[in-house]
């Protein structure tokens, strides 16, 4: 889920000790496990909030595990589910009904033994347009030049470098007024981690940390409107375009980075 400062006053803890990352193993795993199995059900007919009763149920029923969304900041649903011009935030709705050629984010977290997993997917409805299938596919490989910077003394500055001179390169554009976020007991703790920004700049990092990298790209231009309804935000694209974003949790290693919510789909692209 995308971090804004106004949400919560983040924690002051960045890094976890040997326990705290196995038990946000454990959260990585089964919050990658939910995005693969809610991709079955994703097809034309579908509405936004039967996918948010099927990740509900596939996490406490299945996975004996907590919805990390549900009750945050009183958003009363299990994930966010963000269809094409919709940035982030997007609601789930019995009316909202996809159709082919739609994108969707699904944005899920889930809480095992105290501690959080946070991922999102774009999914495609059935064949879509050449366009939207490449924003869908660069703003993947946004998140994965971004992960790829991950090291000890990298620093947040090289993260979001590298996710806007690929997003740049390819005609997008990035959203900044949101960004990713530390994570571990609280779904958001520091560090806040822009996908945007210099080489060189920013806090570096240290093994043990832990954080969220969840591009937002929008095919045209970066402004967004956000309109409020039934009390949460829901944030789109200013000019009606697009938009994409994939999100996985990462831990910074002695060597490198582990991503906590990589799905099995994604084992051979690192």
């Amino acid at each position: 889920m995308p971090f804004t400062s106004a949400n919560e006053k983040p924690a002051t803890n960045l890094i976890k000790t040997p326990d705290e990352i196995e038990k946000m193993r454990m959260a990585g795993r089964l919050t990658a496990k939910v995005l693969e199995a809610v991709g079955t059900i994703i097809k034309p007919g579908v509405t936004t909030a039967e996918i948010d009763e099927f990740c509900e149920r596939y996490i406490v029923d299945t996975l004996k595990a907590i919805p990390g969304s549900k009750g945050q900041y009183g958003y009363p649903y299990t994930v966010n589910t963000s269809v094409n011009r919709v940035v982030c935030h997007g609601v789930p709705s019995p009316t909202q009904i996809l159709e082919k050629g739609d994108i969707v984010n699904v944005d899920v977290t889930v809480i095992k033994d105290g501690y959080y997993g946070d991922s999102s997917k774009t999914f495609c409805v059935g064949p879509v347009a050449s366009h939207a299938q490449r924003l869908v596919d660069i703003t993947q490989e946004c998140l994965y030049e971004g992960i790829k910077q991950v090291k000890p003394n990298a620093t947040l500055g090289d993260i979001g470098h590298a996710v806007q001179s690929h997003a740049e390169k390819h005609g997008y554009s990035v959203v900044r007024e949101y960004c990713g976020h530390g994570i571990g007991k609280k779904m958001h703790e520091e560090p806040h981690v822009m996908h945007y920004g210099l080489p060189g700049k920013g806090m570096r990092l240290q093994a043990g940390m832990t954080f969220t990298i969840e591009p937002m790209i929008n095919q045209g231009k970066a402004a967004i409107k956000s309109v409020t309804k039934n009390n949460w935000t829901i944030v789109y694209t200013a000019d009606r375009r697009l938009s994409a974003q994939w999100e996985h949790t990462i831990l910074v290693t002695d060597t490198g980075f582990e991503i906590l919510t990589l799905r099995d789909e994604e084992k051979d692209m690192f």
